[in-house]
């Protein structure tokens, strides 16, 4: 090797390495609230951002876990309990809020056992997608800047069912359960980008996938092929703040259109890029139709010109 390639590998090592010091601009003056900021890819996103000046709010179900991320970071931190499958706790988490620039739709649970949510929704539909659609829409008036809700490389699997939302005719699939939830997110961000720009908002939507990264997600599922996954992940898999660098990306860019999806650039790990997508999430009628059964399920009327 040649010293300039020798250089020339350095620099992109510790490009690599210093992600985000490198790439995150300054975000003092700026509020970000973070679902599911306890642990793993959210944590990791709430210190990458207040590293870089931001306060961050962590919305969590368990404040006790998040009150150790919050000590971690400082005072740049502040914790607000959020059960994303409890709409009462959604509504009274969203009401504490007097204004922030970005909403990241973050929380989200894996392939667990059939469960009902308190209002009686499949848990990963009701958690992963209809929690976060009730949350953005009731703090959407107040989000200055951007939301951006995270799906994953799963959603492949995903197949919308409009008239079985909830799992209550089928047999359930806690792993066909968790992409269609995944897709539900996807479809989500890419309608909200569209709605924004078709009332003249200046908002923007993003999307993200973060690979496959080792957080402890897949050991939450209860199932025997949970460890399987785990293991399959360790070789596989990048760190949970490498699969945050998506997220963060999506927070920060200031020149890709709304609706853009991004993850990591070799599709399961690798660098933040602009990821591709199944195409059938691009389908209005699909899109439209989940906006209105979210609207009908969650009892909450969704106008993003309000």
């Amino acid at each position: 090797m040649t010293d300039a390639s020798r250089e020339s590998a350095s620099r992109k090592s510790a490009s690599r390495k210093s992600w985000p010091d490198a790439h995150i601009p300054d975000q003092s003056g700026r509020t970000v609230i973070i679902t599911g900021a306890n642990s793993g890819l959210g944590a990791d996103t709430a210190k990458a951002l207040a590293a870089r000046g931001a306060q961050v709010i962590l919305a969590c179900r368990n404040t006790d876990k998040a009150d150790q991320v919050a000590a971690q970071i400082g005072p740049a931190a502040t914790v607000r309990e959020l059960d994303l499958a409890d709409l009462d706790s959604v509504r009274r988490f969203a009401d504490s809020v007097d204004a922030a620039d970005i909403l990241i739709n973050n929380a989200g649970i894996m392939a667990v056992p059939l469960r009902r949510t308190a209002q009686g929704f499949e848990s990963q539909m009701g958690t992963n997608h209809l929690g976060h659609f009730a949350l953005t829409a009731l703090l959407l008036p107040k989000i200055s800047d951007r939301v951006v809700t995270l799906s994953s490389f799963m959603h492949l699997l995903g197949r919308i069912k409009l008239d079985d939302l909830n799992w209550e005719r089928r047999i359930y699939r806690r792993w066909q359960a968790y992409g269609d939830s995944k897709m539900a997110n996807l479809m989500f961000g890419l309608e909200l980008a569209d709605r924004l720009r078709e009332a003249g908002s200046e908002k923007k939507s993003f999307i993200a996938h973060p690979g496959i990264a080792r957080t402890k997600l897949m050991g939450h599922s209860r199932s025997v092929y949970g460890p399987l996954m785990q293991v399959f992940v360790r070789p596989l898999g990048q760190s949970s703040a490498a699969g945050a660098r998506p997220t963060l990306l999506a927070a920060i860019t200031s020149d890709a259109p709304s609706g853009t999806f991004f993850g990591p650039k070799l599709g399961v790990r690798g660098g933040p890029a602009k990821a591709g997508h199944a195409g059938r999430a691009n389908r209005e009628a699909g899109r439209e139709g989940l906006w209105e059964e979210s609207e009908k399920l969650t009892g909450i009327g969704f106008d993003v010109t309000g």
